[in-house]
């Protein structure tokens, strides 16, 4: 190999680790060994069983998918890019593959041998360190700044609710064969046993079959207080059902259930229902010890806040916790969760806390967050976007009604205003008598947006059609969701008019492979992500969604899902749109905390080229996507 070649290959290697931690001469070394090989897209790398190759291979250009022997409908483990290694396993377990690779797309992989590597793997700690995590924690970079990937799935089996992210996080430990009660025993029992074994609760089962949970605070609530007597049966104080789980769950999954369903423990059981045998018990100081950013805790700081203070305290937390996830690697879907789960908790006890304050309401009413709220996409503080909905009431009682909402909504928006989420600029919030309505008015509203669809009023559909309800009743929202789908069921004009709207921005590539950056403005030669990008996949998977009459997805992520099922010939196309998305959405959220900004503006002069190279693999699902809709709503004579 000549000189230049090996300098250039030495270049490209230590961009990526275990490479970087290599001296100046083990790199050339490595450079010099190195064959080059040309992978044709579809053509494997290898496969299930092959004897082991005598070398491991670098992805240089392309990417190569891995899938395990269930595979056989080509759902992808994960999708090894530029600077990814693959192939380990012949360092350190049987020498034949569990897995087969392979190429998405043309790819040129640089392949190492084993045994010259190996010369390097035991007088170089590092990287010798880094080989072992990667194979003893399954991913293949285990010192990645974005999603770690997976190696091989210990678990892995193709099933009709597969997701399509990868479980990233150390599994959870827990409590092996817990201290049970049946039903019958008496409260006095449970509190000598809690007491006998210090612990703070008691599962309750029935034939080994969990029915209900008691804990210290359910005896204190219940007889400390004098409701209650040490005689009476432990069903009458136990919480019922028990959330279950199984062993396999992670500490990111338990976290998330924990602070969605706003409770303190997890029964864990042979297959995750509570009809099957009880084998364990996970609590919440489980999961703050295996993991000491505790976004519980923020859950319970929020249910005790009576002062806005606190509440400025509690958002500056969160932020901070989510910066610490995007560092520390952590997968953007449960970012976004952990956001959402938080950000609405949030927003609800503002809203509860501005309630009493203000007075009742005076009939029922729901408070909708729209747009990235709407959706549960929310991680950096963005301009307030939100709509309330209130009970229809007899015409001599609107206004009195509709004041005393609009008075709340002011109160509500004052206290986001100084959270951070400032005003937004086309005061689309509830203050705004707008945007403030009873549910017949919502519905002519939404109405007169569908059967006059024009320019302005598709975008305003865009926006009020992702909207989830924050506070308050839950049967308006049901009620207003199911009238929108009634209207657009079979409009094939407004799906045209919306499907202009989403094709509104071209792909984020010229025809050059250039980035589409501002010609002019504060943000002359800026890249807009959000404009670009992000919108034209959310846009799509809603506009999709809405034509197949699929309730309930707001989230864009969830939308590609379902569509994935729906759809088998699509399916990869989609479940790439669901990659790019979290890429595209990670390069936003970064760019947010750096500069404190929304993020939505990338200044690409500051991005490396292995960045850059991973946002134009991103856009390739957008102009998928894209043509997808002009063809299917025959766009062509709208463009």
């Amino acid at each position: 190999m000549e000189n230049v070649i090996v300098e250039r290959v030495a270049d490209f290697l230590k961009l990526y680790p275990p490479f970087n931690e290599l001296s100046k001469n083990e790199l050339y070394f490595v450079a010099e060994q190195v064959r080059v090989h040309y992978i044709p897209k579809r053509d494997f790398v290898f496969k299930i069983g092959d004897s082991a190759h005598n070398e491991f291979y670098v992805v240089q250009q392309g990417a190569v998918g891995l899938s395990s022997q269930h595979a056989n409908t080509m759902q992808w483990i994960d999708i090894c890019d530029e600077g990814d290694v693959l192939g380990l396993r012949p360092f350190f377990a049987e020498q034949t593959y569990a897995m087969q690779a392979i190429a998405k797309e043309e790819c040129v992989l640089y392949g190492i041998p084993i045994e010259a590597f190996k010369k390097i793997l035991f007088e170089n700690k590092a990287v010798q360190t880094f080989l072992l995590e990667s194979f003893a924690s399954n991913t293949r970079n285990p010192k990645a700044a974005d999603a770690k990937g997976k190696l091989l799935s210990t678990n892995y089996a193709s099933t009709e609710n597969e997701t399509t992210e990868l479980d990233f996080f150390q599994q959870a430990f827990y409590t092996n064969n817990p201290i049970c009660l049946m039903a019958n025993a008496t409260v006095q029992k449970a509190a000598l046993l809690m007491n006998e074994h210090n612990i703070s609760s008691l599962l309750i089962e029935e034939n080994q079959l969990p029915v209900g949970i008691i804990t210290d605070k359910d005896i204190r609530k219940w007889v400390a207080t004098g409701e209650m007597q040490i005689a009476d049966k432990v069903h009458e104080i136990m919480s019922q059902p028990v959330y279950c789980v199984s062993s396999e769950i992670s500490v990111a999954e338990a976290q998330t259930l924990l602070l969605q369903q706003k409770i303190g423990h997890l029964c864990v059981t042979q297959d995750g229902t509570n009809q099957s045998k009880i084998i364990g018990i996970l609590s919440e100081h489980d999961v703050v010890t295996a993991q000491a950013n505790n976004p519980v805790a923020l859950l319970k700081q929020i249910q005790r806040v009576h002062k806005t203070s606190s509440l400025i305290r509690i958002r500056e937390s969160l932020s901070r916790l989510l910066e610490a996830y995007l560092d520390m690697a952590l997968p953007m879907p449960h970012i976004m969760k952990v956001s959402n789960a938080i950000t609405q908790n949030l927003m609800h006890r503002i809203i509860e806390i501005s309630e009493n304050q203000l007075g009742k309401s005076p009939v029922n009413f729901t408070w909708l967050g729209i747009g990235s709220q709407g959706r549960g996409e929310q991680i950096l503080l963005t301009d307030q976007d939100h709509a309330l909905v209130f009970e229809d009431v007899p015409a001599d009682q609107y206004k009195a009604t509709q004041t005393y909402f609009l008075q709340l909504a002011t109160k509500v928006s004052e206290v986001l205003h100084q959270l951070g989420y400032v005003y937004c600029p086309a005061e689309m919030m509830a203050s705004n008598p707008k945007y403030c309505l009873s549910l017949t008015q919502w519905k002519t509203q939404f109405s007169k947006w569908i059967d006059h669809a024009s320019s302005k009023s598709i975008m305003m559909c865009s926006i009020f059609f992702d909207f989830t309800k924050v506070y308050g009743n839950e049967n308006l929202t049901t009620q207003l969701r199911l009238h929108i789908f009634k209207k657009v069921n079979g409009n094939q004009m407004f799906f045209a008019y919306l499907g202009e709207d989403a094709l509104k921005n071209p792909p984020p590539l010229g025809f050059f492979r250039q980035f589409l950056i501002e010609n002019d403005g504060k943000h002359k030669d800026e890249f807009d992500i959000k404009a670009r990008a992000i919108q034209p996949l959310v846009d799509a998977a809603r506009i999709l969604v809405l034509a197949e009459a699929i309730e309930g997805k707001n989230n864009t992520v969830e939308r590609f899902e379902q569509l994935a099922k729906l759809e088998p010939q699509n399916k990869e196309m989609y479940l790439a749109c669901i990659k790019s998305f979290h890429t595209l959405s990670k390069f936003r959220a970064v760019e947010g905390f750096k500069q404190n900004t929304s993020g939505r503006y990338l200044n690409l002069s500051k991005l490396s080229k292995n960045d850059k190279m991973k946002l134009k693999r991103a856009f390739k699902p957008v102009q998928e996507i894209q043509s997808l809709l002009k063809n299917r709503f025959q766009l062509t004579h709208f463009l």
